[in-house]
């Protein structure tokens, strides 16, 4: 049992860490948008839309305090890069360059590879939201074995809440589901002590999905639970009376970023589509091969 639960937990924090950076992606993708770093562009007669300079990001990144010096700057980039989240407007090259280079976010163009662990990992923000939102929700102060713990819900009202809202037909379904999220990292036993049970057990989000990254925290792989835990009052932690856990800094988009939809004639269509929120839309968090020609980068002549 203890082997078992040392697994799911070594498996969660490694996902952890990927949904990490892509969070830190998004915010930043979002940033660049209003910044107008990120937009068409026109070389060699043809327009490149929703992309960006390399050269033009990192002075960004320098002058806004997210990276001490290009070479760290680059480091940052490169992560986005690894983990498909960025790539060059053609595929032409496979690591980021301090240059002239046209490179562009997955997000913006439909190529953001799908996998297991981004559906789990959407389903999971999409259930948090919708509780962080809910009037009457059932994340609040509770206790186990003498301990309070701020927004928890117990496992069993957790499970009459999904088959409540229709996210589960029946309770083994909803078992399930959060099951999955916890073994992503998603949710977590207070305690940790815990896999996912359909009882009185309490439970608590382990990402706080709101927080305010900085692009520098992407080189810390070791550090996304030490800083969940200093200022989060989603994740993991017993109460703390000396704090106001009701605050939190959130980060959200003043306007909708369309996706340009149009494709060259020979094109082949691409699976995502769409211009919903960035959670809504497939984000992935493995890192897949990447795409080797991009039929959308070249869209207008």
């Amino acid at each position: 049992m203890d082997s078992l639960q040392s697994s799911v937990k070594k498996k969660a924090t490694e996902i952890h860490y990927k949904a990490e950076v892509l969070i830190t992606g998004e915010q930043l993708r979002l940033r660049l948008h209003d910044g107008k770093l990120i937009k068409d562009r026109r070389y060699n007669l043809r327009t490149y839309p929703n992309c960006f300079v390399a050269k033009e990001l990192m002075d960004w990144l320098i002058d806004h305090k997210e990276a001490p010096d290009r070479g760290t700057a680059i480091k940052l980039m490169q992560k986005l890069m690894d983990h498909n989240i960025i790539h060059h407007v053609c595929d032409g090259h496979s690591e980021f360059k301090d240059a002239k280079l046209l490179y562009r976010f997955r997000k913006d163009d439909g190529t953001f590879p799908l996998s297991k662990e981004v559906k789990v990992f959407m389903r999971g923000q999409s259930l948090y939201e919708k509780l962080i939102n809910s009037e009457n929700t059932i994340m609040k102060l509770q206790e186990e074995n003498g301990v309070k713990y701020h927004r928890s819900v117990s496992g069993c009202d957790m499970i009459d809440w999904l088959m409540k809202e229709g996210e589960a037909s029946s309770r083994k379904e909803a078992v399930e589901l959060c099951r999955r999220e916890l073994e992503h990292g998603i949710i977590q036993h207070v305690s940790n002590r815990h896999h996912f049970f359909d009882s009185n057990l309490l439970y608590q989000f382990r990402i706080n999905f709101r927080r305010r990254r900085r692009v520098a925290e992407l080189l810390n792989e070791n550090s996304w639970t030490v800083q969940e835990s200093n200022d989060s009052p989603f994740c993991l932690r017993k109460l703390n009376p000396e704090q106001d856990s009701s605050s939190f800094l959130s980060v959200q988009t003043n306007k909708e970023i369309k996706v340009v939809s149009a494709v060259r004639r020979s094109s082949l269509t691409p699976v995502v589509t769409g211009t919903t929120a960035f959670y809504n839309a497939g984000p992935s968090l493995a890192c897949e091969p990447s795409v080797e020609c991009n039929p959308k980068s070249v869209l207008k002549r």
